[in-house]
């Protein structure tokens, strides 16, 4: 794009935004065309050893000394073989960034690297770093890297989940298809500005898109999406704010795991505001099997993966601070959302290196060739406790063999025992002689011994039951405890498969 200048009134971010939007509409209208740009000679075939060895210099990010943001770029290579266009908007003059190596050190292993990156034409991403814990020293608080892959961080926290731009096909049996962001336009903040705008334009074979990212930062991480997708060709399943995490095992864990820690993931469970205003939770799992559902709505008010224990007691991993891993909420705010459904993807895996959990919004009409479509929402980054006035919660989800310690005729293995913990919002400070109810329904199989107690603290209570499951059909079991009559909880949400064991 040819810079402009002020004096010709120049561009804005709003002007910046409608050109990119043109431009994925046009490339909408034309075959795919794979990305072009690749790597020089010297810079094909960096190793993993190489690839950590290289470093931005901090001296030379982007904006340093100039205001609260500063930029940081990756390297190209290793696994980033199509360098992705970066470009600045300031006082109205659009300008690229161009690659240079003297941006970066060579050390140990990449020291033969040094002088082979002449012709390189972009860079693998970027990082923004803003002073989130400490007035003294910038933290990173964003991360484009891969794909349309980019993470957040709040004060306080270690990245752990990932966002994306767009998920296309995903468990599909034909394969995932992977859209990636191809230039970057980052518009330059004022001095003290806690707010910065980037402008991106995404490709892939069967979609384009036009994206604006609005973030702010300090005590709340937060982003403003605003995007307008473009079908080249007919789109199985659309995937829209999508987030990616790692659920490896936990306390709703069914088979044994020989570690020492009682618990490792990013994220724990999925929770939904319904347009009808209903909270449900649903803890993850690592299943035996791909497992896909869909919780139906119309007009969402919201989804989010969630980490909720933050205490370093329930995790015991001094490294990977799972403790510290965010939550992240998308909440609608404008545009196409309709009718749908939040559909969740988990994956099994044999270790915490793979991400096997993806939550997205799926609307229910096919995004067909030559269509447009045009979404808003809104990313916040928190711990334990997502945007708006959730009720009281579930604070944990056991379930075991249903069968009596020393019982002469114990049931089925197939038998499941189940305790659901819920605490705050309206249990708060109940005493034992509450009226507190249970109401708890399943798809299949039978349900007994149906209870609900105060916990021994006096600060949540414990429902409890018995599934026997119908023979080997899976079992959605949906529970919220009641006040009087009246639900006082979110829903718990879950399906049992008898195959699990």
């Amino acid at each position: 794009m040819p810079a402009t200048a002020a004096d010709d009134d120049g561009w804005t971010a709003e002007s910046l935004f409608e050109h990119v939007t043109a431009l994925a509409a046009e490339r909408a209208g034309s075959a795919y065309e794979p990305p072009a740009a690749r790597l020089p000679e010297g810079l094909q075939d960096i190793t993993y050893d190489q690839y950590r060895s290289i470093r931005f210099r901090p001296e030379r990010a982007l904006w340093r000394g100039h205001g609260r943001f500063e930029v940081q770029f990756f390297h190209p290579g290793f696994l980033f073989p199509h360098p992705v266009g970066m470009n600045t908007l300031e006082a109205g003059i659009v300008s690229p960034i161009p690659f240079e190596q003297d941006l970066f050190r060579y050390d140990a292993e990449a020291a033969v690297l040094e002088g082979e990156g002449d012709g390189a034409t972009g860079f693998a991403g970027f990082r923004l770093h803003y002073p989130l814990n400490t007035p003294e020293y910038k933290d990173e608080v964003m991360v484009f890297l891969g794909a349309s892959y980019f993470r957040l961080v709040g004060p306080g926290q270690a990245y752990g989940l990932s966002t994306r731009g767009l998920a296309i096909d995903t468990a599909a049996p034909e394969g995932e298809e992977f859209p990636a962001f191809r230039e970057f336009w980052l518009v330059r903040p004022g001095p003290q500005a806690d707010r910065v705008t980037i402008l991106a334009l995404l490709d892939s074979p069967s979609v384009s898109g036009a994206y604006r990212f609005d973030l702010t930062a300090g005590e709340e991480v937060r982003v403003d999406v605003d995007k307008h997708l473009f079908a080249r060709a007919d789109v199985g399943k659309l995937g829209i704010a999508p987030l990616t995490s790692m659920y490896f095992f936990g306390e709703s864990s069914v088979r044994d795991r020989d570690d020492f820690r009682p618990r490792v993931h990013d994220s724990e469970g999925l929770q939904v505001l319904t347009g009808a205003g209903e909270w449900i939770w649903r803890p993850l799992v690592n299943p035996r099997a791909v497992r896909v559902v869909s919780l139906r709505d119309r007009d969402p008010a919201g989804f989010g993966l969630v980490q909720r224990n933050r205490e370093f007691a329930q995790y015991l991993d001094m490294e990977a601070d799972y403790h510290r891993r965010p939550s992240q909420w998308v909440t609608p705010t404008g545009g196409d959302w309709g009718a749908g459904g939040v559909e969740l993807v988990e994956i099994p895996t044999a270790d915490e290196t793979n991400d096997n959990i993806v939550a997205y919004w799926v609307d229910e009409s096919a995004f067909s060739a030559g269509e447009r479509r045009h979404y808003r929402y809104r990313l916040t980054v928190f711990d334990d406790m997502p945007p708006g006035d959730p009720p009281a919660r579930v604070v944990r989800t056991r379930s075991g063999w249903g069968a009596v310690p020393g019982a002469a005729d114990p049931p089925p293995r197939s038998v499941r025992r189940y305790i659901v913990d819920f605490a705050g919002g309206a249990l708060k400070d109940l005493g034992p002689d509450a009226a507190i109810g249970v109401r708890l329904d399943t798809s299949s199989g039978s349900l007994d011994d149906v209870r609900v107690r105060r916990l021994p603290d006096g600060e949540g209570w414990r429902a409890t039951f018995l599934l026997d499951p119908e023979e080997e059909r899976a079992a959605d079991l949906r529970l919220m405890l009641t006040l009087d009559g009246v639900p006082v909880t979110e829903t718990w949400n879950h399906v049992w498969y008898p195959d699990e064991l």
